[in-house]
C-alpha cells in the first residue's frame, strides 16, 4: 500500500495535476519543418533537458512558412501521459524562423502548461520511455490569445485556424 502511494505521488509530480488536454491536438496539413539542433528527430531528448537536469529548453528550428500565414503556435504535448501540455507558444510573427532555449521573439506570448505555471516544464515522466510532441502550427488569422492562456484554450484557438502543421518527436526516459 506505502509503494502505491509513493507512486502515486510521484505521477503526480511528474505529470503535474493542472489541465491535460481534452482531446488530441489539431490535425492540420504537414507542411512545416520542425527541428531541433539539440536532438534528433524520434531521437533521445537529452537529460539537461528534463527534469533530471538543467530543466532547460531545447532550441527549435523551423522551415516551411507560406507567405499567408499570419500567426505561428507551438503546443508541446506528451501523448503518453494523458495529453500532458508541456509548452505553449503563440503569436509569434510568421517571420518567426526559431526559438532560442531562453526568451521569446518579440511580441509572442506563452500560455499555462499542464502543472498550472506559465511557460516551459521540462520531460519528466514516472516511467517508461515517453514521447514528446513539439507541434507547430501556421495560423491563417490571429489567434488572439492573451499571454498565460489555458493549454484548451490555445487548442481551441489553433484549431479554428490551423491551415498547416510541422512535428518533431523526441523521446526520453528517466535513468
Amino acid at each position: 500500500m506505502r509503494r502505491a502511494a509513493i507512486a502515486l505521488l510521484v505521477c503526480l509530480a511528474g505529470c503535474g495535476g493542472g489541465d491535460k488536454l481534452e482531446s488530441a491536438p489539431p490535425s492540420a496539413p504537414r507542411q512545416l519543418t520542425v527541428t531541433s539542433p539539440d536532438f534528433p528527430a524520434n531521437g533521445a531528448i537529452p537529460a539537461r533537458f528534463s527534469c533530471d537536469g538543467d530543466k532547460a529548453r531545447p532550441a527549435l528550428r523551423f522551415a516551411g512558412v507560406p507567405a499567408g500565414a499570419a500567426e505561428l503556435a507551438l503546443v508541446v504535448v506528451d501523448p503518453d501521459a494523458g495529453g500532458f501540455v508541456h509548452w505553449t507558444a503563440y503569436a509569434m510573427a510568421p517571420s518567426t524562423r526559431a526559438l532560442g532555449a531562453t526568451g521569446l521573439p518579440v511580441g509572442a506570448r506563452e500560455g499555462e502548461n499542464s502543472t498550472g505555471s506559465t511557460g516551459w516544464t521540462p520531460p519528466c515522466p514516472p516511467s517508461g520511455t515517453h514521447h514528446y510532441e513539439f507541434r507547430l502550427y501556421w495560423l491563417k488569422r490571429k489567434s488572439g490569445l492573451d499571454a498565460g492562456a489555458k493549454p484548451n484554450d490555445v487548442i481551441a484557438a489553433v484549431r479554428k485556424s490551423a491551415e498547416g502543421s510541422g512535428l518533431l518527436v523526441g523521446r526520453y526516459k528517466r535513468h
